[in-house]
């Protein structure tokens, strides 16, 4: 029997676990010290630049601040300094710029113009010799460790556990700060369970939906796009609520979706939707396996909410590049896209 090597995809995907260990070790003490200073500072509103899965991570941090702080938190493109050169009025904000390499150039521009404006600029950036790490009035690395496959994995993971650890200091809660802790552990348990018997039953269908609420939208995101770059499958990610305006109209016998759920206030509306959808005769895989008619995605069970998205991204990670392979795909080198990605 031939044994073939896991795609470097899955294997850094499987280091996210050490990596999120190594940031809470290295990086613990700054963002304590970030936590006491944003509640000292008193922020008005929050903004987030990044591109592609950075962004995702941001969308999922977005959901942490508001929901935990009650603090506005806005994605702005990066367009609007490097390309429009618009003026921003940024004074007594915070801005937060994401990013795997720290090199394009859009994002440096608008950093540049958040720090002029007044804003306290923090960033995590993997490269930690890039000039957005060297720019920023706070750089806090990722740890991710280097990341060869063109697709981000535990790059997107440990920037989405560095905004669980930014609201778990600011916030100051105790039972959070907990949690921090166990991530890495949940993350080796994601790991080793199986998505891909599941995935497999998307590969022949045109197009599908990944929906997500809350919290889990910013795992949506990152979902759909791994499904586009590894397996030049179209997937679009929505809210679960988002879906039901105009989108469910796609929805028929041949169509297919991911419902990504968890344990806090949007779980009603989510499981309504995949109720709907189940019932146009959708091929529905959902973490949820209490609604009559979905293929069961295995997840852990009795995470807190804030986690349940990072472990799902986990276990998907582990089974999208054996999707990619049965389609005669390379998941580590998609023909048209390259690791790094510089914008003006």
């Amino acid at each position: 029997m031939t044994t073939h090597p896991l795609p470097a995809m899955a294997r850094e995907a499987a280091e996210s676990a050490n990596a999120a260990r190594r940031q809470i070790e290295r990086c613990g003490p700054s963002f304590k010290a970030l936590g006491a200073k944003l509640r000292a500072l008193a922020p008005r509103f929050v903004v987030t630049c990044a591109r592609g899965s950075s962004d995702h991570a941001s969308a999922y941090g977005k959901y942490l601040i508001e929901t935990g702080l009650g603090v506005p938190v806005a994605s702005i493109g990066p367009s609007v300094a490097s390309l429009y050169n618009a003026p921003l009025q940024l004074k007594d904000g915070l801005f937060i710029a994401v990013s795997q390499s720290g090199q394009s150039p859009d994002l440096l521009r608008l950093a540049a113009t958040a720090q002029a404006s007044g804003a306290f600029v923090v960033c995590f950036v993997n490269d930690e010799n890039s000039p957005l790490a060297r720019q920023a009035d706070l750089f806090i690395p990722l740890c991710a460790g280097r990341e060869s496959s063109v697709a981000a994995t535990k790059s997107y993971l440990t920037s989405a556990f560095a905004f669980l650890q930014l609201a778990a200091h600011w916030r100051a809660d105790d039972g959070l700060l907990a949690a921090v802790e166990r991530v890495p552990d949940w993350l080796d348990q994601a790991a080793r369970l199986d998505w891909g018997p599941a995935l497999q039953q998307l590969a022949a269908l045109p197009s599908f939906y990944v929906i997500g609420r809350g919290l889990g939208a910013g795992a949506a995101l990152e979902m759909a796009l791994k499904f586009k770059e590894t397996c030049r499958l179209h997937a679009e990610a929505f809210s679960a609520a988002e879906v039901i305006h105009g989108p469910l109209e796609l929805v028929r016998p041949g169509f297919g979706a991911i419902a990504l759920t968890q344990a806090d206030r949007t779980l009603d509306s989510s499981r309504d939707t995949i109720h709907r959808m189940v019932a146009l005769g959708a091929t529905v895989l959902s973490t949820d396996p209490t609604v009559p008619g979905v293929v069961p995605l295995p997840a852990l069970p009795d995470l807190p909410p804030e986690v349940a998205p990072l472990a799902q991204v986990q276990s998907f990670y582990m089974a999208v590049p054996g999707l990619a392979l049965a389609r005669g795909l390379d998941p580590d080198a998609p023909a048209n896209l390259k690791k790094v990605t510089e914008t003006v």
